[in-house]
């Protein structure tokens, strides 16, 4: 039981610092340790660098810290569902490094797994090569891309036991394990919470060795971003006679 701490802003607090490089699982608002974010926010640290796919929407998931004006640098890949963030962005009042979805996942990747720095194809000849070494492999050219390790990593798992070895739920997955094994302190909050011995070996994604810490996440709904649904056939043919 030692991993697991009585709440998300006690283990928050006593590891994120002003200036600290904070690593975020997620996708939009799917796998987002919402519960840790939160508690970002209330612990009042500045000056933060966040790396996560994303920055969720408006008034939610890494959006908050958007608000609360917490944040000096993002690397991220996708932002475009963030009016505030576009906003802080073209005034200059926020740092941001676009990253490749892939290649993000892999510099985290590469930082938890002791690698430096790798080359990928993806991005030579663009904006986002300019500035690095490049080198020849086989005849064609590759960029260099650097690790990241973050000072504090912050993951959303479905099942953990009090061990820290966690399983994360179908699409919820997504940058969560890369994450986990990016940061030098990692922080996993969690659904469901059970004793060792009671998850599969088998089934363990990330093991208990990466996660220094661990919280019940509250029950909450889970946001969609943009839903999707099939017209209703009753409905198109109303709308095709004018009625």
């Amino acid at each position: 039981m030692a991993k697991v701490s009585e709440g998300a802003r006690e283990v928050v607090d006593s590891a994120v610092r002003d200036g600290a490089i904070l690593a975020v699982g997620g996708f939009g608002l799917s796998g987002i340790p919402a519960d840790l974010i939160e508690a970002v926010r209330d612990s009042g640290a500045r000056d933060l660098t966040v790396v996560s796919n994303n920055m969720g929407v408006d008034g939610k998931g890494l959006g908050i810290l958007i608000e609360s004006g917490q944040l000096r640098k993002v690397i991220a890949s996708y932002v475009g569902e963030n009016k505030l963030f576009a906003q802080q962005y073209l005034a200059g009042e926020l740092e941001v490094e676009f990253v490749p979805q892939g290649t993000l996942a892999e510099r985290l990747r590469a930082g938890g797994a002791g690698i430096p720095a790798f080359y990928t194809r993806t991005g030579v000849g663009t904006i986002v090569a300019e500035g690095k070494p490049h080198e020849e492999f086989d005849g064609r050219l590759y960029v260099q891309e650097r690790g990241i390790v973050a000072d504090v990593a912050l993951v959303h798992a479905h099942t953990a036991d009090t061990e820290g070895n966690l399983v994360y739920r179908h699409t919820a997955r997504n940058f969560n394990p890369v994450v986990a094994t990016a940061g030098k302190v990692t922080i996993a909050e969690a659904e469901v919470i059970v004793g060792i011995g009671e998850i599969d070996p088998n089934h363990v994604v990330t093991p208990g060795v990466f996660v220094q810490h661990l919280v019940q996440s509250r029950p909450r709904a889970k946001d969609i971003e943009q839903r999707t649904v099939r017209p209703r056939p009753a409905a198109v043919a109303a709308v095709a006679a004018g009625a």
